[in-house]
């Protein structure tokens, strides 16, 4: 009987999972994942993802122990730890997910040429199952990637998805091979996560995923954009560490909800095209970023005097995650009111997201500061107006900001519009920006 190597990267879970089914249906399968030391030595070792990470890894391995497996965990270089299992076992192939970032890129090359060096014959397949369609699938008459999103939708709708797959029944494991532990978040990462971090795992993502489209998915596009209502799905986590597969989810959601993870896949196609989007600006604009390091500290801080930026932020530190309106909110006022880069901003993210998903996070970060695929690459997001149109009576800002919490309706989004003594008992900065010139 055949035995192949199983790599999990973002790809956590047994159901919709078309490399674990390919690899269980040839035989045995050592499925493994590898804690990467460049990753963990860099800033997507943030401790809100390290956490989700193990609470998926922990989920991934009882699911495949309940089909008679294990996972197989192991720290170092992917490529050296891939070869050398598969020298153990007597593996010939390697199957994984289809990612194409940088890293992923990068990672592929240094296992062919690990197994080339060790002198291995490894064949190498590797299966859709991180996007709905994969970077590449889908290109325009000229050119190697679509830049504009509306052709780009039209195609996505367009295309024929693959077919799910069911999860395996069986998972033959080599007999013979060290499993080893799951490391400690400690092992990992000196921070602590965010208090009010949501579970990982793929129980987790699909309890939520089944909650949401029973409740809340129907008025999706009625109510995504109401900052106090928080009835988006929340499940860009679980998409991001592949908990929830995004074909399946795509499958269950209403158009409105399709179209975001459209814009996922868009930004996924970019990056393999323009694999320097986290870095450089996808299309030159010619602009002067300022040097204000009080003013980023401010942003970062959730203490610009702007409630609806600083109720962003602080949504953003306590739960490790951020409502889609308030990123937009957030970004445009750190690039276009403050005029401090976009990476800047983009890497604040990479600290606490959860779902800091380098492709999508990326192309919105550029798309927000004109950089990147907008097509009205000098739109200003006015904080004032976003607040009265996307929290019209506070209550987002008050859940978020504390010391505000007791400002009464509209009001609390210009609280230096009130009387001086009760301004002063507040406790709250004022607005780092003129807000009579927004």
């Amino acid at each position: 009987m055949d035995t192949s190597l199983m790599l999990f990267t973002r790809d956590l879970r047994v159901r919709d999972n078309p490399a674990l089914a390919a690899a269980c249906e040839a035989g045995r399968i050592v499925p493994v994942f590898v804690f990467d030391d460049a990753i963990l030595d860099g800033p997507f070792a943030a401790p809100n993802r390290v956490r989700f990470l193990l609470d998926s890894l922990d989920e991934l391995r009882k699911s495949l122990k309940d089909r008679g497996g294990d996972l197989v965990v192991r720290r170092g270089d992917p490529a050296g730890e891939v070869v050398r299992l598969a020298r153990e076992t007597g593996a010939r192939s390697l199957l994984l997910a289809d990612e194409r970032t940088a890293y992923a890129a990068r990672r592929l090359d240094r296992v062919r040429e690990a197994a080339r060096t060790d002198g291995l014959d490894l064949h190498v397949t590797a299966h859709p199952g991180i996007t709905v369609v994969t970077p590449g699938e889908l290109t325009p008459v000229s050119g190697d990637h679509y830049k504009v999103f509306t052709p780009y939708w039209r195609a996505w709708e367009a295309a024929r998805w693959r077919p799910a797959v069911d999860a395996p029944e069986k998972v033959r494991l080599p007999s013979g091979v060290r499993p080893g532990a799951l490391p400690r978040l400690a092992d990992l990462t000196s921070g602590s996560p965010s208090p009010d971090l949501a579970p990982g795992g793929e129980r987790a993502g699909r309890e939520r995923m089944a909650a949401w489209l029973r409740d809340d998915a129907a008025e999706y596009d009625d109510v995504r954009d109401d900052l106090a209502a928080d009835r988006t799905s929340r499940l860009s986590p679980y998409v991001k560490f592949g908990c929830v597969s995004p074909r399946e989810l795509a499958e269950a959601a209403p158009d409105a909800y399709r179209r975001q993870l459209a814009w996922r896949d868009f930004h996924h196609q970019v990056a393999a095209a323009f694999p320097d989007l986290p870095r450089r600006d996808y299309r030159s604009r010619d602009r002067r970023w300022k040097d204000d390091e009080d003013a980023f500290a401010a942003w970062c801080d959730g203490t610009t005097g702007v409630p609806i930026v600083d109720a962003g932020m602080r949504q953003l530190h306590r739960e490790g995650f951020m409502h889609n309106r308030a990123r937009l909110i957030t970004a445009s006022f750190l690039t276009r009111d403050l005029g401090i880069d976009w990476r800047r901003g983009l890497g604040h993210f990479n600290e606490w997201l959860v779902d800091g998903d380098v492709a999508d996070n990326a192309g919105n970060w550029q798309w927000v500061a004109g950089t990147g695929n907008s097509t009205r690459p000098d739109q200003v997001m006015n904080p004032f107006r976003q607040a009265a149109r996307f929290d019209p009576r506070g209550d987002y800002v008050r859940r978020y900001v504390p010391e505000l919490a007791g400002v009464e309706g509209a009001r609390v989004h210009r609280p230096w519009t009130l009387d001086e003594d009760r301004r002063r008992s507040l406790d709250y900065p004022p607005p780092i920006i003129d807000p009579d010139d927004r």
